[in-house]
């Protein structure tokens, strides 16, 4: 597909709705709640936002991911998309994961053109509300890797989501102890892709089955 058809096709959909909450399902871990029934409950959140990169190669489009290096966190080794919290000098959330894309992966601050916003996850574990932000690059620079914050990263087809066969089952072991059976993840060139992420790409891939 031409570059500015997906960029018109893809901002269509989203103005025509968000596939929404509905679309996280499929991503979700047995008894985790729905973000906005999470949020009842919250006693604070902790305001985020991650950059969804889309790029054109060949006859596709690519996006990135990070993993994190293996540190003793909450988030430790997962796969993410860059993204962090909010600053106090951010005037806006589209600021904030524009300044984590660069910090994180130095994509420049006025890279990209941003084609939507998708629906916010709140992470409980951590207290973040994370709002995704789609950025549409067409020539994608050099990307160097933050040493302290991001062990690898990694481009995929984005594509590729929409292949059930990428949408499996594993159980996760803890840091704690304790290992969750069944959880839902995309299989992303042999990561395993499960949580937060995971459900900001079932709605990408909501999205993306309509184009």
């Amino acid at each position: 597909m031409d570059p500015r058809l997906f960029i018109n096709a893809f901002s269509d959909v989203i103005s025509s709705g968000l596939p929404g909450e509905k679309s996280h399902g499929e991503a979700m871990p047995v008894n985790r709640k729905f973000t906005s029934d999470s949020l009842k409950i919250a006693p604070d959140v902790r305001n985020s936002a991650v950059g969804i990169i889309l790029y054109p190669k060949a006859s596709s489009f690519q996006s990135i991911l990070i993993q994190r290096p293996d540190y003793n966190g909450t988030h430790g080794n997962q796969i993410s998309f860059p993204g962090g919290k909010m600053d106090q000098e951010d005037p806006n959330l589209e600021y904030t994961a524009r300044r984590e894309c660069m910090e994180e992966i130095a994509l420049p601050m006025n890279s990209g053109k941003m084609i939507g916003e998708l629906s916010s996850v709140h992470i409980p574990v951590s207290k973040f509300l994370v709002k995704p932000f789609v950025f549409f690059v067409d020539e994608l620079p050099q990307l160097h890797p933050d040493e302290r914050e991001v062990a690898s990263i990694i481009h995929f087809d984005v594509f590729d989501l929409i292949n059930e066969a990428n949408l499996k089952t594993t159980d996760i072991k803890f840091r704690q102890g304790f290992v969750q059976k069944n959880v839902p993840y995309y299989d992303i060139k042999g990561h395993v892709v499960w949580g937060a992420t995971a459900m900001m790409l079932a709605e990408l891939k909501a999205i993306l089955k309509q184009l």
